[in-house]
């Protein structure tokens, strides 16, 4: 029989932040259907990845990270300075997941981060687009070996045009990882980016194949599962289909507060609690990819 995908919440659907007394939070993700939670990587002083993991396992969940870029550390810099500190910052995130008892970290680890770090996008001419490549592969080369000794692997992450001009389709983290040429380094997928960014999301994932080893189920609008409107039995098919049994992150964190002038990109602390649609939203995943094992 084939292995289940476990399914986790990323931690800021509950509080960002996430710290030491936020810890008490995981046996409500237990009680809610997760097996699992993505942290983000803790910043300094913010938690401790041992604690984190004695009380993870005692709720019985266990640990995903989720790495965070930003202008000061982006592998495509042309600046070594900061290209430096973007190595600096994945070996950090690869001992930090060590402690915690992870085996992933993920996310845009490639740098280059647009709007959301304070850098409009603008023209990159031929040569720069094929020194940023260089770059960053040679980052992620360094990266992922020193992740590969640890038992530690490392998932690229497509984001959407507003959030990165490096990265932005399925195809292109495979056309990635393939220059990398390093097991401990593969390709993460958010279906709230997809939704905007690939013609066809089943078959970029089925294109993506065996590179794929984080997943992100998240309705079109970050809303939960069921009230956007994703085709989710055509996602679980496709994920069937090349025989994931990964991780699955939901990321729900698109609150109800709809009133004009209302900023859906900024995160807020849940209002009520989200555990019942929380639950919803495992249950109609679950019941998706059982059928698409079927």
């Amino acid at each position: 029989m084939r292995k289940t995908s476990p399914i986790g919440v990323i931690s800021m659907s509950y509080a960002r932040p996430f710290g030491p007394e936020h810890l008490s939070l995981f046996p409500r993700m237990k009680e809610a259907g997760m097996d699992f939670c993505e942290l983000l990587v803790p910043e300094p002083g913010e938690l401790d990845p041992a604690e984190a993991r004695r009380a993870a396992a005692d709720a019985g969940l266990s640990l995903v990270l989720a790495a965070r870029v930003n202008l000061a550390r982006d592998l495509s810099s042309a600046d070594p300075a900061v290209q430096e500190a973007a190595s600096a910052y994945l070996r950090d995130a690869v001992d930090i997941a060590v402690r915690a008892g992870a085996r992933i970290v993920g996310g845009p680890l490639y740098g280059s981060p647009l709007v959301f770090a304070g850098r409009a996008p603008a023209p990159i001419g031929e040569a720069e687009r094929r020194q940023r490549i260089a770059r960053v592969v040679a980052g992620l080369g360094k990266a992922g070996a020193y992740a590969a000794e640890r038992g530690i692997v490392l998932a690229v992450e497509p984001l959407n045009r507003f959030e990165t001009d490096f990265c932005n389709l399925a195809a292109q983290a495979v056309a990635l990882v393939r220059e990398v040429a390093n097991p401990a380094v593969g390709v993460m997928l958010d279906t709230f980016h997809m939704n905007m960014e690939e013609d066809d999301l089943p078959g970029a994932i089925r294109a993506t194949g065996s590179h794929l080893v984080h997943f992100q189920a998240n309705e079109n609008h970050r809303g939960f599962l069921g009230s956007g409107h994703l085709d989710w039995p055509s996602i679980a098919r496709a994920l069937a289909a090349i025989l994931y049994s990964g991780p699955i992150t939901l990321e729900p964190f698109r609150r109800s507060d709809r009133r004009l002038s209302t900023p859906f990109a900024q995160w807020r602390p849940p209002e009520a609690d989200e555990d019942a649609d929380l639950a919803a939203s495992a249950a109609l995943l679950r019941g998706a990819l059982h059928a698409a094992a079927a």
